[in-house]
C-alpha cells in the first residue's frame, strides 16, 4: 500500500504558496500583495519558509496520511 498523504499535501502546498498566486509576502510596494502574479527574491525566500513549516506540521505533527489500496 502506498502512502500519497505527503504528496497530496506537497502538491498542494506548492500550487496555494507560490508567490504571487493568492498573496505575496513582502510584495513590491505594500508589506502584503495579493493577487499581483509578480515576485522578488524576498517573497520566494519567505514562501519557501512557511510552505517548510506548514509541511513539517502537517507530515510530522499531525500524521496525515492517504493510502490507496
Amino acid at each position: 500500500m502506498a502512502d500519497w498523504g505527503p504528496v497530496l499535501i506537497g502538491v498542494v502546498l506548492f500550487v496555494l504558496l507560490q508567490p504571487g498566486l493568492l498573496f505575496q509576502l513582502p510584495g513590491h510596494s505594500r508589506p502584503m500583495e495579493f493577487g499581483s502574479m509578480k515576485t522578488n527574491g524576498k517573497a520566494i525566500a519567505v514562501h519557501t519558509l512557511i510552505f517548510f513549516a506548514l509541511y513539517a506540521i502537517l507530515i510530522l505533527a499531525v500524521h496525515v496520511h492517504i493510502y490507496t489500496g
